[in-house]
């Protein structure tokens, strides 16, 4: 997923927006920001419901605690823990 938009939610983490380009993510996943970081996916919103999954062609919002305001910005690219893209 390539992330078009970042936006902070105090004392929650940092949510990447995006739209889901291949395969599926779910709550609890573990992803890689461009090929670094691991982090895990902590929640999912489309169209402002939560969700447990989001599947190719979905437009997210993917919440991630761990994540600080500046680590994740727009462009940024976000694929399966260990996946190469």
């Amino acid at each position: 997923m390539t992330v078009t938009d970042v936006f902070a939610i105090r004392g929650r983490g940092a949510v990447a927006t995006g739209q889901v380009e291949s395969g599926e993510v779910r709550v609890g996943d573990t992803v890689q920001v461009n090929n670094g970081p691991v982090v895990t996916v902590d929640g999912i919103e489309i169209s402002r419901k939560r969700v447990d999954m989001a599947t190719i062609g979905d437009t997210v919002g993917l919440l991630f605690s761990a994540v600080t305001d500046g680590h994740l910005v727009a462009g940024d690219l976000i694929t399966s823990a260990g996946a190469r893209g």
